[in-house]
């Protein structure tokens, strides 16, 4: 478990938790019946902002990735160290393979922390940089790829839709393709 703390100044940035339970065979459905319990009880928490479950894919893993947003660090905290929590996860402690792993950060922060990292964060400056580096040409790119897929769909030509498609591609391509790559090829530069 890896906890991020950013100084009080950045703690209004809004902070994410990312939740991994990798689950024993055939507790999929105790585990969904158990979301059901915490989901509403977590989102009811002061200054809950957002929740998505990644659910694992039949036949190749059994972890499901819970991530969760706050408006600031203090009501993550709060959320994460409730006696609420406590309680419900010694309750599905045994479905888990291993334990409750989670990771908490705040801004753009988990984009550029490696996975099983001990609170190791680039400074701001390089996060931004980076992030720049990687969104400007997306940016001019993924326009020219989306635009004409939209229009031979039919489409409208609408700035509001085409924005939102561009954008929603830009923003998976940054997460998913992207940044896991970029931070990993420039990794001695951010981190020294």
């Amino acid at each position: 478990m890896a906890v991020v703390s950013p100084s009080d100044a950045e703690s209004f940035e809004g902070a994410t938790v990312v939740i991994t339970h990798r689950l024993r065979n055939d507790k999929h459905a105790e585990y969904e019946k158990w979301l059901e319990e915490i989901a509403p009880l977590c989102k009811a928490f002061p200054g809950h902002l957002d929740w998505h479950i990644i659910r694992p894919i039949p036949g190749l893993t059994e972890t499901y990735t819970i991530v969760i947003r706050f408006d600031t660090e203090a009501h993550l905290k709060g959320w994460m160290e409730s006696p609420t929590r406590a309680r419900l996860i010694e309750k599905v402690r045994p479905l888990f393979v291993t334990g409750d792993d989670f990771f908490v950060s705040s801004g753009l922060d988990f984009w550029f922390t490696p996975a099983g990292a001990q609170a190791k964060v680039p400074v701001r400056w390089k996060q931004c940089l980076v992030t720049w580096s990687a969104i400007y040409p997306l940016v001019l790119g993924v326009p020219l790829l989306i635009v004409p897929v939209l229009r031979h769909m039919g489409v409208p030509d609408n700035n509001f839709i085409t924005t939102l498609a561009v954008t929603g591609v830009v923003v998976f391509l940054m997460v998913y393709v992207v940044m896991p790559y970029y931070t990993k090829l420039i990794r001695q530069w951010l981190f020294k």
